[in-house]
């Protein structure tokens, strides 16, 4: 739907470290880097990639949806996403108030930042 999203984080490093760690069962990868201030592109399968960079100023938290292909990625999200420091903000279930199969779960990032992976997929 985006061929990006660009936002500022107060610790470059910890971010980075946190996004790449939580969104690895996606696929996600460093595209390109440049000095903190510049920031890091990460991606993964596809066109659309997320930027980061360092700054002072505090951003309003996002909530950042990233699709999954299965369940399982969004299963193994959560796990990493905690293990890179990330606090619970939803467990992998079904969330049918959205549609029947709407399969996610919900991790808090370093600034706070309500990071998601769904899958719309029925289960297999």
């Amino acid at each position: 739907m985006f061929d990006h999203v660009k936002f500022g984080v107060s610790d470059y490093a910890a971010s980075k470290a946190f996004f790449l760690k939580a969104l690895a069962p996606l696929g996600l990868t460093v595209l390109g880097e440049g000095e903190p201030s510049y920031g890091v592109e990460l991606g993964a399968k596809g066109p659309t990639t997320l930027c980061l960079f360092e700054t002072k100023e505090k951003p309003a938290h996002l909530h950042l949806a990233f699709m999954a292909e299965s369940r399982q990625q969004v299963d193994a999200f959560h796990r990493a996403g905690l293990e890179a420091g990330g606090k619970d903000n939803g467990a992998p279930g079904l969330r049918p108030h959205y549609h029947a199969n709407y399969y996610a779960a919900f991790v808090i990032g370093p600034d706070g930042h309500n990071i998601e992976v769904v899958c719309h997929a029925p289960e297999d």
